[in-house]
């Protein structure tokens, strides 16, 4: 059997391969600015310097848009965890060490317009949110399989975990029913997906080199993924809300996130696996059979919460 590779040699064998994709991405990612997406002739004073502090009536957004605009900034606010986290697994040199500044800059953009844009025009409770930007940075984000977990578990749970932040983001912005806020969520959206890319073809030339080591890396992630925001306030709630209204369910998870970055790899046409490995796809097979099993019943239960709902409000109307 063959062993695993050290953490020290996937860093060196796949150091080429971040150097161009790096370059690759310096190339396709577009400069953009935060204040450009924010209607700042729509501001106003809080009550501390002589205006009004937030009131519900303020807000144009609904209960559902509220949750995942709440939701989806928490999660850009716990940056420095994430920060950490790939610092600590891909270190700071060479190639490894442009990605996680540039990364992070970048991150950091999102979190900064989001919240301009909810202060701005009111759409939620600032000092709510505030409160929960705090009891969540101060929580922190521990990656899958706990401190060093490792390169491959790291960079497979981040191509997964941006690709899901990317249709997260995107649907929530057609729930706001606002083209500023549509707009705002593309262009976050838009970076999302270049950084997925990023971590998708690392973790693929990963999956060339040690095919069994990255297989059953992938393999844990998926088994025990979950959104990067599971530990903020309210995020139950909010969660249950986003997947019951389409802005991120077990079948969009399934279908638009974990199947297509899987197939890219062609984890289900390779011949290069041990027995290990074809132990492990065995192993994967089943639960994603598994999962869609539970996206359908979710599914069912959801058309009939809603039907329900529906009927209730035209007795009352």
């Amino acid at each position: 059997m063959s062993r695993d590779l050290t953490q020290l040699e996937l860093l060196q064998e796949l150091q080429p391969v971040a150097e161009d994709n790096v370059n690759r991405h310096l190339s396709m990612a577009k400069d953009w600015h935060p204040h450009d997406y924010v209607p700042w002739d729509e501001g106003r004073n809080f009550a501390a310097l002589g205006g009004q502090d937030w009131d519900p009536e303020q807000s144009r957004l609904d209960e559902v848009a509220k949750a995942a605009m709440i939701t989806n900034l928490l999660t850009e606010d716990n940056l420095p965890s994430y920060h950490r986290e790939i610092a600590e697994n891909f270190s700071r040199d060479g190639a490894w060490g442009t990605w996680v500044g540039r990364w992070t800059a970048e991150e950091n953009r999102h979190g900064i317009v989001m919240r301009d844009y909810l202060v701005v025009t009111r759409g939620v409770d600032p000092v709510e949110l505030e409160n929960a930007r705090m009891s969540h940075m101060t929580s922190g984000y521990e990656a899958p399989g706990g401190p060093h977990s490792g390169l491959l578990t790291s960079v497979a749970y981040v191509t997964f975990q941006e690709l899901a932040t990317r249709v997260s983001h995107r649907n929530t912005g057609r729930a706001c029913h606002d083209p500023i806020a549509d707009r705002m969520l593309q262009r976050i959206a838009a970076d999302e997906n270049l950084h997925m890319i990023f971590y998708r073809n690392i973790c693929g030339a990963a999956m060339d080199l040690a095919p069994d080591q990255t297989l059953r890396a992938v393999t844990d992630v998926i088994k025990s993924f979950q959104m990067p925001g599971a530990g903020m306030p309210n995020f139950r709630r909010n969660g249950v809300l986003m997947a019951k209204h389409g802005i991120y369910d077990l079948r969009q998870h399934l279908e638009e996130v974990v199947m297509p970055v899987l197939r890219k790899w062609k984890v289900f046409d390779r011949t290069d696996f041990t027995a290990r490995g074809e132990d492990t796809r065995e192993e994967l097979t089943a639960f994603l059979d598994d999962l869609g099993k539970q996206a359908t019943r979710f599914e069912e239960m959801r058309d009939r919460a809603l039907a329900r709902e529906a009927a209730r409000g035209e007795k009352a109307s």
